[in-house]
């Protein structure tokens, strides 16, 4: 009759229990009643990390009022009202009841569950003085029940009445230990092992990936939390937060589990991305932009017409006054907006497996704003110590612990801005430098990878140049012992690329761009994409145009662009040609390489080209024209599908993608003009500065 959401698909405390339909059959609404008591007793095999008295006596009740439901149900098909009164208030009940056992059995969920055991036990005997109240408008004188089952049901009523579910002594005993703890962490002062192994073993959280679910839980719900204006709970979810993030590395003994654990994750992800990569082969990305915008969408929504767009610009279509569909003119009776969730998750799927950024700025920019900050100050003081722990055994363990430590640093510092500026301030990064020397593969793809999440904190930047890491990360990039290993420290130097003095720097390693042209050539998408992003990074760096063009780059950068395989390597090539295109060095390479017929016909494909990369390949036929000479401008005048492409862009691209468009049209027009009419001055002068927008 109804569909019960699973447990871990909704939140915490999140009882969404609706009231059957008034009309509804009694077989029906008794055999509903009958599953939901089913589905209850069915839990006194899962493990209840607290209030476990309440839910046995919770239970032990629920098991009293089944025989009476079944008795209802197979020997009478008409009753009087009252009955049915009753029936459908214990099935909005029991609902309720399913939720909060459900939530008290939650894998991830424990140590909050724990800490709201106070609650929980009110819950139940709320909720179990309303099934005494549902039942005593049942109308057992007209109705003709077996005698046992209405001393049962008699039996319930008096015991869920004078039934004491209270805060379990045990319960509150753990519950001040983690207390205390959090109190230690205020004052900066390391708990004892004691103490957090008795909270653990309590709550049946004793390897490193159940203790990984409860942060990862809890970090979900700061992040609802954070949505809240008032934010009300984010101190005491952050403590929470902290202490079992400090218990994930000190308490837990992961030698082969954190192996187990990357494997599982990595065959879970391989078998995910495989359909994932069969569904969205279906699809380009124009199937998933904003008709108005023409921009991947970030936040989907259907309006009445049925027709979905980007919200930000359905939005502001409306606030112009227009109270209409914009691909159909259909007038709008209303402008509710209604979620696109699954075209959402397919955008964010198809970027992922594509490699694109998927801008969300709006959620990007409250989720950079939290983790930036402890959130509270036991959180700041676990954070602290923990930081000091790790690089403790970064400096001194053995080669187990070093990794160990290190896998640590990657998992914390993979989400959290405040966490990645406890490790920098602890001494980090020299020690994760000096671990990319290991032979032990593990260790060094750890190490790499924490320095990839420390180098998006600006401060570690220059920390990794003044420790000699260049040399080090480079040597990562060229001789790693794993490919991942490879694209970590590829993309590390992109972000050390970021200051022109550190890509200057990275440049001058003779490795290191030789190193990036051998990762595109590995051909896997993300090593070509990190090659590429890296590659572009350096050339922020003027010093490193030549350097790039010395290793060789031109002519796999147009293998990429003739083979049309991946829209974003494509994209990334062209930005990469582009810029090199604006010296007249450049130019002379890309043109020798045969790259100029290539642009074109990439300028006029439709379905593997996107937006950006026709911007970049605009870019890139302007700077040919004005550097390469009449015969590069000759060609492209030749070409009839070009001069659509570029009127196309005029009003499809960007605002600078437009200007650079009416530029190159302008070039063209004049040699034209100039060819029919043997007049010699050329336009081409006169657009010397579009290059340097």
């Amino acid at each position: 009759m109804i569909q019960m959401t699973n447990g871990s698909g909704r939140r915490v405390f999140n009882f969404p229990a609706v009231h059957p339909y008034p009309n509804i059959a009694l077989s029906t609404l008794l055999t509903s009643l009958i599953t939901l008591s089913d589905d209850i007793s069915n839990l006194q095999n899962k493990f209840f990390s607290s209030n476990k008295r309440n839910a046995k006596k919770a239970i032990r009740l629920i098991h009293l009022l089944q025989p009476f439901l079944h008795d209802v149900r197979e020997n009478h098909s008409n009753l009087p009202s009252p009955a049915t009164l009753c029936f459908t208030e214990l099935h909005f009940i029991f609902q309720k009841l399913l939720f909060l056992m459900q939530d008290s059995t939650r894998e991830g969920a424990r140590l909050f569950m724990l800490m709201e055991s106070g609650q929980v036990a009110t819950m139940f005997r709320v909720l179990f003085r309303s099934v005494a109240a549902a039942l005593d408008v049942f109308p057992f004188d007209a109705v003709d029940v077996s005698v046992e089952a209405k001393e049962d049901v008699l039996l319930l009523m008096k015991q869920a009445r004078e039934g004491r579910f209270e805060f379990e002594v045990e319960d509150e005993d753990v519950v001040m230990c983690v207390v205390n703890v959090l109190k230690l962490f205020e004052k900066r002062v390391a708990p004892e092992k004691f103490d957090l192994k008795r909270v653990l073993d309590y709550i049946g959280v004793l390897k490193w990936s159940e203790v990984d679910k409860e942060v990862r839980f809890l970090d979900g719900e700061i992040g609802f939390e954070w949505l809240n204006e008032k934010k009300k709970k984010v101190d005491f979810l952050s403590s929470l937060m902290g202490f079992m993030s400090y218990c994930r590395c000190v308490m837990m003994d992961v030698a082969m589990e954190i192996l187990d654990f990357e494997e599982g994750k990595s065959s879970k992800k391989t078998d995910t991305r495989i359909q994932t990569e069969m569904i969205l082969s279906c699809v380009s990305s124009d199937d998933f932009r904003c008709p108005i915008s023409l921009e991947l969408m970030t936040d989907p929504v259907t309006i009445e017409t049925g027709h979905t767009y980007d919200r930000s610009s359905i939005l502001k279509w409306f606030k112009s006054g227009n109270a209409m569909c914009p691909k159909t003119g259909k007038s709008l009776s209303s402008i509710e907006l209604v979620p696109n969730l699954v075209l959402g998750k397919l955008i964010r799927q198809y970027c992922n497996v594509n490699g694109i950024p998927f801008s969300d700025s709006g959620r990007r920019n409250w989720d950079m704003t939290r983790t930036m900050q402890p959130g509270s100050a036991a959180a700041e003081g676990a954070m602290k110590l923990f930081a000091g722990f790790l690089c403790r055994c970064l400096d001194n363990g053995n080669v187990e612990q070093k990794s160990r430590a290190a896998f640590e640093a990657r998992v914390l510092t993979k989400t959290s801005i405040f966490s990645r500026s406890c490790l920098v301030e602890a001494g980090s990064v020299p020690l994760l430098l000096l671990l990319l020397a290991s032979s032990d593969s593990s260790a060094q793809e750890n190490a790499i990878a924490a320095l990839l999440n420390l180098s998006k904190y600006t401060k570690s930047r220059s920390e990794m140049v003044e420790n000699w890491g260049l040399e080090m990360i480079v040597g990562v990039l060229n001789k790693g012992i794993t490919i991942e290993a490879k694209q970590h420290a590829a993309a590390v130097l992109f972000y050390l690329a970021s200051n022109a003095d550190h890509g200057n720097l990275i440049g001058k390693e003779p490795e290191a761009i030789p190193s990036l042209i051998s990762l595109i050539k590995d051909g896997t998408d993300r090593s070509v994409k990190n090659g590429l992003v890296a590659i572009f990074g350096l050339l922020k760096s003027h010093e490193n145009h030549k350097r790039i063009l010395a290793a060789q780059a031109t002519p796999l950068l147009v293998n990429i662009l003739k083979a049309h395989e991946k829209e974003d390597s494509v994209t990334d090539s062209l930005a990469i040609l582009a810029t090199l295109a604006e010296k007249s060095d450049g130019t002379m390479e890309i043109l020798r390489f045969g790259a100029l017929h290539v642009a074109v016909e990439v300028m006029s494909s439709s379905s593997t080209t996107s937006r950006l990369g026709k911007e970049h390949c605009v870019s890139l036929l302007l700077s040919l024209s004005m550097n390469g000479g009449e015969n590069v401008v000759a060609h492209l005048v030749k070409s009839s599908s070009l001069m659509e492409s570029l009127y196309s862009q005029l009003s499809e691209g960007t605002s600078r993608g437009s200007k650079k468009a009416s530029s190159l049209i302008r070039v063209l027009h004049d040699f034209s003009e100039r060819r029919s009419s043997n007049y010699t001055t050329s336009v081409i002068q006169r657009e010397q500065l579009i290059h340097a927008w």
